[in-house]
C-alpha cells in the first residue's frame, strides 16, 4: 500500500535512488527546482543545464529593496500555480496587493490527484516551508510501477513518486493565502486582462489551458494549440493502487489503457484513454458521464477489483499542446497551461505551473524592474519547458502508436513504456530496478556483463559485431570525385575506432550526380581504386568492422558550393545542368531549375546506379545503401512536393515509388546475394502535404519486399521551408514505427548522442542498429570510449593492438591526498 510518512518527518529516498543532494543555495530567499549537482549531469543543453542558477553579474535585490516594490498584482486563476505564485510574492513583499480571481467556488475542481516530483518539492521547502510542512503531512508514496500486459503484471521498483488530492492541495494555498493577506475572489471572474492590465502593476495569466487572456492578445503571444489523436477521461476510485499502474484493454473496438495511481490512504486517480476512432466505435461520443464511467469500470473491472469508478463533472477530452512565441505582454504574464502544456503521461502538468511561480517570484525579486523581470523570467523557464514538451510529446506519441506495440515481449514491452519520453533510460532505469533492467537484457540476448549495444546483429551473410554505425557523412574534401587521405584518415580512424559498420558519405553515380564539386564518386576506374585503398585498409587493420558505401544522385539539390562556403547555394561558376522528377528548384529563385528526366534520362540514371554498384562490389564494401531520402534524386520520386509528374512515375504513392524500386531492383541484382543492402529515407518531410509517417511505412514495406535488408530511417531535408521537431534522438520514433509495423530491421539516426540512449533504443526495440554523425566527428572512438564507459572489453570492441595501452583514461591529478590527521596549535 502506499505509504504516508510520519507527520513532520523528511520523505525517505526512494528504494534504488541516490538520496537527494541538498539543495543548492537558494535566490533571494526562493529555491529553483529540477536543478541536480554538476557532476551528477550528463544530459541536456547548456542552456538547459544553467536554468535556475545565479549568473555572475545578475542584480539580486536585497530584502528591503523588494519589500519597498510595493506591487499591485492581479492573478487570473485560482489553480495551483496562481495561487502559489500569490502567496510566494505576498510572503516576500507583505506590503504588496495582491488579488487572485477564481471563477469557480472554493471547493471546485476536476480532477483527482497531483503527483509531484522531490526535484519540485525541494523547490516548495525552501521557497515556503509553510506550505511545504503541510503538503508533507497529506502526501502518499509509493516507489512502484506496475504494467499489466496481456494478463501478466511486470513491475519496476525505485521510482520514487509523492501525490495527493487537488483539492486538498488547493485547501492548502488558500489558507496559506488568506494567512498571509492575499485576497482570493471566488465564483468571480476576472475582469478582461486589458483592464487589470491598466490598474495593476503586474497581471499574471494563470487560466489554463483554455487561457482567455491568451486569446485576448494571441497577436502578441502568438499561441499554437495543436490537438492530438487520443480521448481521455478523468476518474477515480476509492481505493488505493499499490503502485503507479498501466493495464491496457484489447476490445472489439480497438485498444484502451488506464493509467492508475494514489493520492490519498483511500483513493486513487484514474485515467482512461483511446484513440479518437476506438472511442467513437465503444459508443463514448454519445454517452453520458454516468455512462462513461460505468463503461470503464465494466471494461477495466480487474484492474479495480470489480470495484466501480466515480467522476466529478468528467468529461472525455483530447489533449492539446499550447505553445506561446511570446509569454509576456507589456505587464501581463502568461503561467502554467496558459503559457504552454505537456502531456499528463509524465505528470507536468502541475509541476510546470509550481515551478513557473517559482522563477517568476525569483525573477521579480532579482530584477531591476518588472520588464527586466518578466524577461528574465521567459528566459530561465522556456529552456526547461520545451525539454518537457519534447518529452510529453514522445510519451503523449507513443501511447498514441500504443496498439503497434503489444506484440513486443513483456518485458521488452514493460521497458519500452518505461523509457517512452527518453527521460528515464537504461542507465538510470538500472540504478532503480537492477533487477528489472537485468531480466530485459537476458531476453533480449545479452550475454553476461554485455551492454546491449555489443550484441551482434546480422543481415544476410554480413554479421556486424556491434550495434553502433557510423552514419554518412558528407566531408566535401575529394578531387574530381576522387576519395584522397583525408578518406583514408578519416574512414580509417572510424573503423578504429570500434564501431561495427562504418558508412561512407553519399558517393555519387556521375560526375552531374555530385551536390558539390567536393563529393566522391564511384563513377570512374581512377575512383574505385581510391575507395579499394580505403576498404583495404579497414579490412587490414580493423578486422570485425565493417565498411559500408552509400549510393545517391543530387538531383535537384545539385551543383552548390561546399558546405563551409554556403550550404546550399549555387556555385558562382562552374554550375552543372541539374535533372530530378520534376522541374522544381530546390529555392525558386536562387537554385537553378531542374529538367525533369524523360525516358531516356531514367534509363540512364538507372545505368549509372548499375555500373557504381559493380564498381563497389569490387572494391569490397560489406554492404551498400541506396540513398532515397533529404530531398535527392530518388527522394524527390518519393515525396508529393517534389514529384508533380502525370506519367506512371508521379501522382499515388505507388508510382512515386516506381522508379526507385527500379533503380534499387537493378542494384539487387548485381551485388553479391550473400552482402546486405539497405535503403536510407525521409520518413517524413516536416511540411505540410509532403511524406507522411503512413507513407513512410508503405515505402518500408515496399522496399522490403523487394530484398532491402534494412531501413536506415533519417526525416526531413527535402524542402526549404521544413519544421522539424528537432530534440534528443528526435527521429527515432519514426524508425520504431517502421520497425513494429513490419517487423524489417531498421537504422536510427538522428541526435543520437550517447551511449545509453543506444542502449536504450535498442532494447526497447525501437531500433536495430543505431548510426552516430556528430558523436563520431568529435571522437573518432567513441564506440571504444562507450565499451570502456561500462566496463566492457570483450570481443564487440577490441582496441587495436597498437592502441591497448591507452585503453583506459589516463590518470588525473590525485583528489584523494591523505587528511591531516592532527591539529596542532
Amino acid at each position: 500500500m502506499p505509504r504516508r510518512p510520519p507527520r513532520g518527518s523528511a520523505p525517505a529516498p526512494a528504494q534504488g535512488l541516490r538520496p537527494r543532494t541538498p539543495a543548492p543555495q537558494s535566490r533571494a530567499g526562493l529555491e529553483f527546482p529540477g536543478r541536480a549537482p554538476q557532476s551528477a549531469r550528463t544530459s541536456g543543453s547548456p542552456a538547459e543545464q544553467r536554468v535556475g542558477v545565479p549568473q555572475p553579474g545578475r542584480p539580486t535585490a536585497t530584502a528591503p529593496e523588494a519589500r519597498r516594490r510595493a506591487l499591485r498584482v492581479a492573478v487570473i486563476g485560482g489553480g495551483p500555480g496562481g495561487l502559489y505564485a500569490a502567496a510566494l510574492l505576498k510572503r516576500l513583499g507583505p506590503e504588496r496587493d495582491i488579488t487572485v480571481w477564481e471563477r469557480n467556488a472554493p471547493d471546485d475542481t476536476f480532477g483527482f490527484g497531483v503527483v509531484l516530483s522531490d526535484e519540485t518539492l525541494g523547490g516548495i521547502e525552501h521557497a515556503d516551508p509553510v506550505i511545504y510542512r503541510a503538503l508533507q503531512d497529506e502526501f502518499v508514496r509509493w516507489d512502484d510501477i506496475d504494467i499489466v500486459h496481456r494478463g501478466r503484471t511486470l513491475t519496476s521498483g525505485g521510482h520514487g513518486f509523492a501525490a495527493l488530492g487537488r483539492r486538498r492541495l488547493l485547501e492548502i494555498l488558500h489558507g496559506r493565502c488568506e494567512s498571509l493577506g492575499v485576497r482570493l475572489r471566488f465564483r468571480t471572474p476576472a475582469p478582461p486582462a486589458a483592464e487589470l492590465a491598466a490598474a495593476y502593476d503586474l497581471v499574471i495569466a494563470a487560466d489554463g489551458v483554455h487561457s482567455l487572456t491568451r486569446e485576448a492578445h494571441a497577436d502578441t503571444f502568438a499561441p499554437r494549440v495543436t490537438t492530438h489523436r487520443c480521448r481521455y477521461i478523468w476518474l477515480a476510485a476509492d481505493f488505493a493502487f499499490d503502485a503507479f499502474r498501466f493495464e491496457i484493454a484489447e476490445t472489439e473496438h480497438g485498444v484502451m489503457q488506464l493509467h492508475g495511481y494514489p493520492y490519498a490512504l483511500d483513493a486513487s486517480t484514474v485515467i482512461v484513454e483511446m484513440r479518437e476512432e476506438v472511442w467513437r466505435a465503444a459508443g463514448f461520443d454519445t454517452a453520458d458521464e454516468q455512462e462513461s464511467t460505468d463503461l470503464c469500470s465494466k471494461i477495466f473491472a480487474e484492474a479495480l477489483g470489480g470495484r466501480g469508478l466515480r467522476s466529478n463533472s468528467s468529461s472525455w477530452i483530447a489533449f492539446r499542446t499550447v505553445v506561446n512565441d511570446r509569454w509576456s505582454h507589456g505587464n501581463t504574464v502568461l503561467l502554467g497551461d496558459a503559457a504552454h502544456t505537456a502531456h499528463f503521461s509524465i505528470g507536468s502538468g502541475t509541476k510546470l505551473a509550481v515551478e513557473d511561480a517559482l522563477a517568476l517570484a525569483a525573477c521579480v525579486e532579482e530584477q531591476p524592474d518588472l520588464p527586466a523581470a518578466l524577461a528574465a523570467y521567459e528566459t530561465e523557464r522556456r529552456p526547461v519547458v520545451e525539454s518537457t514538451q519534447r518529452a510529453a510529446a514522445a510519451s503523449l506519441r507513443w501511447f498514441e502508436e500504443l496498439a503497434g506495440y503489444l506484440d513486443q515481449p513483456p518485458r521488452q514491452f514493460a521497458f519500452n513504456l518505461l523509457t517512452r519520453s527518453r527521460r528515464v533510460t537504461h542507465d538510470n532505469l538500472r540504478l532503480r530496478d537492477p533487477a528489472f533492467t537485468d531480466a530485459v537484457e537476458r531476453d533480449f540476448g545479452c550475454p553476461p556483463g554485455t551492454p546491449p549495444m555489443f550484441t551482434p546483429f546480422s543481415l544476410r551473410g554480413l554479421t556486424l559485431r556491434n550495434r553502433v554505425v557510423v552514419s554518412p557523412m558528407d566531408m566535401y574534401s575529394a578531387v574530381d570525385g576522387v576519395p584522397g587521405d583525408f578518406h583514408l584518415v578519416h574512414l580509417g580512424a572510424r573503423a578504429l575506432g570500434g564501431a561495427g559498420l562504418v558508412m561512407t558519405e553519399m558517393v555519387c553515380v556521375s560526375a552531374e550526380g555530385r551536390i558539390t564539386p567536393g563529393c566522391t564518386g564511384l563513377y570512374t576506374p581512377e575512383q574505385g581504386a581510391a575507395w579499394r585503398r580505403v576498404t583495404d585498409f579497414v579490412h587490414h587493420h580493423s578486422p570485425g568492422t565493417a565498411i559500408g558505401v552509400q549510393l545517391g544522385h543530387s538531383g535537384r539539390k545539385g551543383s552548390t558550393k561546399l558546405m563551409w562556403e554556403g550550404i546550399d547555394k549555387p556555385l558562382d561558376e562552374g554550375n552543372w545542368p541539374l535533372a530530378a522528377a520534376s522541374p522544381l528548384p530546390y529555392r525558386p529563385g536562387v537554385n537553378q531549375v531542374p529538367h525533369a528526366l524523360d525516358r531516356a534520362g531514367l534509363t540512364d540514371i538507372r545505368e549509372q546506379f548499375a555500373a557504381a554498384t559493380r564498381r563497389a562490389a569490387h572494391c569490397g564494401f560489406d554492404l551498400l545503401e541506396l540513398h532515397c531520402a533529404h530531398g535527392y534524386l530518388l527522394s524527390g520520386f518519393l515525396s508529393p512536393l517534389t514529384n508533380r509528374r502525370t506519367d506512371a512515375y508521379g501522382g499515388s504513392l505507388e508510382n512515386r515509388l516506381r522508379f526507385p524500386l527500379e533503380v534499387f531492383d537493378t542494384m539487387r541484382g548485381i551485388w553479391p546475394d550473400d552482402r546486405p543492402m539497405t535503403v536510407r529515407i525521409s520518413a517524413t518531410d516536416w511540411a505540410r502535404g509532403g511524406t507522411t509517417a503512413e507513407d513512410a511505412v508503405e515505402i518500408a514495406r515496399a522496399f522490403a519486399a523487394h530484398g532491402a535488408d534494412a531501413i536506415d530511417v533519417s526525416t526531413g531535408q527535402v524542402v526549404p521551408d521544413e519544421q522539424p521537431e528537432y530534440g534528443r534522438s528526435y527521429q527515432t520514433p519514426y524508425a520504431d514505427r517502421i520497425r513494429n509495423a513490419l517487423g524489417i530491421p531498421v537504422i536510427a539516426v538522428g541526435a543520437i548522442s550517447s551511449w545509453d540512449d543506444v542502449n536504450s533504443l535498442l532494447l526497447a526495440g525501437r531500433a536495430d542498429l543505431c548510426a552516430l554523425a556528430r558523436p563520431h566527428l568529435y571522437d573518432p572512438h567513441w564506440t571504444l570510449h562507450a565499451a570502456a564507459d561500462q566496463d566492457y572489453a570483450g570481443a564487440a570492441a577490441l582496441w587495436p593492438d597498437p592502441y591497448r595501452a591507452g585503453s583506459r583514461k589516463p590518470p588525473t591529478g590525485r583528489a584523494d591526498a591523505p587528511k591531516p590527521r592532527l591539529t596542532l596549535s
